[in-house]
This record gives structure tokens, C-alpha cells and sequence, in this order.
């Protein structure tokens, strides 16, 4: 029996995340970028540039919401970033990528929930 790897009965393997993990990487780092600006427009424009400065700039609702909304976009571009990483690089032992990325998860959610509590501290 010849095995026919070729046309529209050929075997294909992968996870096949190339072009959702492109949008993905794009998508979050236009977010960062954005905020990267309200920050450096904020920065510029201020003429207090003290604790009780960036204090008020952080007290308003929206400013904290994207701020939060930015640390997810960086948890979820790093999310991509090393979970090829892992894919690509511990191939050999299915145990140790699973580990790997198990443990970067706990990771990215353990900082998001950091975050979160710094940024809605009373």
C-alpha cells in the first residue's frame, strides 16, 4: 500500500495557530504602543512630575482601565510569544512543554491579579 502524502488527502499536523498568533501579537502590541503614547503624552504635557502627579493621572477610572487592559495585552503577547517558545524548543519531551506552559500560565494570571491589586489599591 503506497502511502500518498500529497494533494487533498495528505496528512496534516500541527496546531495551525500561524495566523491567529500573527493577528494576536499585532492586535496587543498596537494596544501597548497606544498606551505607550497616553502615557508619554501624559509625561510630557504634565508640569508635576511627582507622586502626587502620576497619583492623580492613576486616580481616574478610565486611566486605570486601560492600564489594566494594556498589562492584559502584554500577559497575552507574552502568552504567545512563550508558548511558541515551548512548542518550538521542548519538542522532544511532551511532560516538560506541558509543565512549562502550565507553569508561564500561573505566571501571566498571578501578575494580572498583581496588577490588578496595585492598580485598584485604596
Amino acid at each position: 500500500m503506497a502511502n500518498n502524502n500529497i494533494g487533498p488527502r495528505r496528512l496534516v499536523v500541527g496546531a495551525h495557530y500561524g495566523l491567529q498568533d500573527w493577528m494576536a501579537q499585532r492586535i496587543t502590541a498596537i494596544v501597548m504602543a497606544v498606551y505607550t503614547v497616553i502615557i508619554l503624552v501624559a509625561f510630557l504635557s504634565g508640569t508635576r512630575f511627582s507622586y502626587e502627579g502620576w497619583a492623580g493621572l492613576f486616580a481616574h477610572q478610565w486611566f486605570k482601565i486601560a492600564t489594566f487592559v494594556t498589562f492584559l495585552s502584554l500577559a497575552y503577547h507574552a502568552w504567545v510569544g512563550m508558548r511558541n517558545i515551548w512548542m518550538d524548543y521542548c519538542t522532544k519531551s511532551v511532560v516538560l512543554r506541558l509543565v512549562l506552559q502550565v507553569a508561564t500560565i500561573a505566571w501571566l494570571i498571578g501578575c494580572a491579579g498583581w496588577a490588578a491589586q496595585i492598580i485598584w489599591r485604596a
